[in-house]
């Protein structure tokens, strides 16, 4: 894969024209790892300690807790060391493995949140159907297709992207090895790798969030439709976390890939890439705060909560 134009590494440029800046940003970074393992991995107990939790909700939390740790754990580290030192290079191998592993699991994460819209939805406009249409088996069977689409995304566009032929100076100007980034990166035409990213973002991007919406549209009529507020309330309660995610994740990732190509734009995306790298997987810690039954469960792992008789 690797020709004659390809580095031996990169220099991740991120913010280095602003030491404190970079600084303080390394605390908030760290801060937040530590909260995405603490938060992912409870949910990740939780879900298979407690028999309550073992329903197709909490199956595709589980799968996007366990992304969002291995999501992490791929970049954090590096974007620490790279913040807290002058040192800010990574090898060609690092940066394959870091951009093979946020194409598959970014992808996998737009598939997953598309299938817990169509899970909600069930849950809301079909009551009284949701354990039959919704059964165990068609879960792993959506829970692998995200992964496979992930992965398959990735082994098209990962290759294609580091055969580029790069500048001398490989600087990239960006805190990870972003798609956007290794192809401003490149010294020669890069107009099919542009139209490979422009497709796969109309597939993987837009194609799945249309499909949230018009979950969420019916489920907003069919939530309008009941009579008693407290139902209401309780719908809504259900559903809200999950559209908490998907507008964090989604408006970042859009930020990402479908920005205009211009300096402030670049400077932005920078922001927006921080954010999607490392406070989106923070996105388990909605479902941890503001749902009744996770609460619950924490509680009787704790052995707070007295069983009813």
């Amino acid at each position: 894969m690797v020709n004659h134009g390809s580095p031996v590494g990169f220099i991740l440029l991120g913010f280095c024209e602003d030491p404190r800046l970079e600084k303080i940003l390394f605390v908030v970074v760290l801060c937040s790892y530590l909260l995405t393992l603490l938060g992912n991995t409870l949910i990740l107990l939780l879900s298979t300690l407690d028999p309550r939790l073992h329903s197709p909700m909490y199956f595709f939390l589980s799968n996007l807790s366990f992304l969002d740790l291995c999501f992490t754990t791929t970049c954090v580290p590096q974007m620490l060391v790279n913040l807290w030192g002058p040192t800010k290079t990574i090898s060609f191998l690092g940066c394959f493995v870091q951009l093979f592993t946020f194409l598959s699991l970014g992808t996998t994460e737009c598939i997953l949140l598309a299938v817990m819209a169509f899970d909600r939805y069930v849950a809301v406009c079909q009551p009284l159907h949701y354990a039959t249409i919704i059964h165990p088996r068609l879960g792993w069977q959506l829970a692998a297709l995200a992964w496979i689409i992930g992965l398959v995304e990735s082994v098209v566009q990962t290759p294609s992207t580091l055969r580029l032929p790069f500048s001398p100076h490989h600087q990239v100007d960006d805190f990870v090895c972003e798609v956007p980034a290794l192809i401003q990166l490149s010294c020669e035409d890069t107009t099919y790798n542009e139209i490979q990213m422009a497709v796969a973002s109309v597939f993987i991007l837009v194609v799945p969030l249309s499909l949230i919406l018009v979950s969420y549209g019916a489920i907003a009529r069919a939530v309008l439709k009941i009579n008693s507020a407290k139902g209401r309330r309780k719908a809504f309660g259900t559903c809200s976390s999950h559209l908490i995610v998907v507008t964090l994740f989604y408006s970042s990732v859009i930020a990402v890939y479908l920005q205009p190509k211009n300096p402030y734009a670049q400077e932005r995306g920078k922001f927006f890439g921080l954010f999607y790298a490392v406070g989106t997987p923070l996105n388990t810690l909605i479902y941890t705060l503001r749902n009744k039954d996770v609460k619950r469960a924490f509680r009787r792992l704790l052995g707070k909560e007295v069983e009813p008789s």
